[in-house]
């Protein structure tokens, strides 16, 4: 059974990795389950392995932390939820592309609950949503997997 856990107030981002990695480790040891970790970030700005710098138009407005997940730059702050799944993918697969495409299911589902059309673009990893204006991206999606556990996750932007 997955464990969900949610965070009240803003968690700074340190805190939050060093809780990912403790949590991927003990689930890759067998000491711990799965668990879907929901909480908000302070203002700041996570950069994936495929971030370049000149693609960060200001970058001292926010602190910027290097997480080591897929993906470029992501925007974190108050009122975008961010979602850490730690699951165990040695029980599921071991598919990584498998569990992004759940993951941008599970995103679509939990929108349209709330009456929000979500919706996949063609080549493009996320969610996005039409709006007025033309397209916007509603949920962002970077993981990272080590020893098959997954960590880090998605932003849905509220």
């Amino acid at each position: 059974m997955t464990e969900w856990t949610t965070l009240a107030g803003l968690t700074p981002y340190p805190d939050a990795l060093a809780d990912m990695e403790s949590r991927a480790a003990a689930i890759h040891a067998q000491t711990a389950g799965d668990r879907i970790l929901l909480l908000e970030h302070p203002p700041l700005y996570t950069a994936g392995t495929s971030a370049k710098a000149a693609d960060l138009l200001d970058s001292a407005t926010f602190p910027v932390f290097e997480s080591g997940r897929g993906g470029e730059y992501t925007y974190h702050g108050p009122g975008q939820r961010v979602v850490y799944p730690s699951i165990d993918l040695k029980r599921r697969g071991r598919d990584v592309r498998a569990y992004v495409e759940d993951l941008e299911r599970w995103i679509i589902a939990a929108l349209n609950d709330f009456g929000v059309q979500g919706e996949l673009r063609c080549g493009r990893i996320g969610v996005w949503v039409d709006t007025p204006q033309g397209e916007a991206k509603i949920a962002a999606i970077g993981v990272r997997v080590r020893r098959w556990v997954t960590m880090h996750g998605l932003a849905i932007n509220v």
